[in-house]
C-alpha cells in the first residue's frame, strides 16, 4: 500500500506516438516517439513488442504515459516515461487508451 500522498506524485499524461521501431537484438521492446506538447517529443522505450509485431500500428495513438519518472537506460537506449498497459495470465492485453478528444499532453485528473 502507498499513501494518496505518494500517489499524488506520480504525473500521467497523454501522449501521441509520432513513431515506433522495435529495437534491433532485443525480443520485447519498442522504441517510441511521443508528442507530449513540450515542444520536442520524447523517446520511451517499452516492453510490448510481442503484442504489436509491426509497430507502425502504433503510430497515431494516443496513449497514457507515466511522465515523471527519472530517465532510465535499457539496452543503451534512454527512456523519458512509461506507457499505460495491461496484460493477464490468458494472454490478454490493451494499452490504456482515452477517447480522440484528448489533447496530447494533457494531465490525468
Amino acid at each position: 500500500m502507498i499513501s494518496y500522498d505518494d500517489f499524488k506524485k506520480v504525473e500521467i499524461r497523454a501522449g501521441k506516438i509520432l513513431s515506433a521501431e522495435k529495437i534491433p537484438e532485443t525480443d520485447k521492446l519498442i522504441k517510441l516517439s511521443v508528442d507530449f506538447a513540450e515542444g520536442t517529443p520524447r523517446q520511451i522505450i517499452s516492453g510490448i513488442s510481442m503484442y504489436f509485431p509491426d509497430p507502425a500500428t502504433l503510430v497515431g495513438r494516443t496513449c497514457m504515459f507515466v511522465t515523471n519518472l527519472e530517465p532510465r537506460m535499457i539496452k543503451g537506449f534512454e527512456s523519458n516515461g512509461m506507457i499505460f498497459a495491461i496484460s493477464d495470465d490468458k494472454g490478454n492485453f490493451s494499452l490504456l487508451e482515452p477517447n480522440n478528444s484528448i489533447t496530447p499532453g494533457t494531465l490525468a485528473a
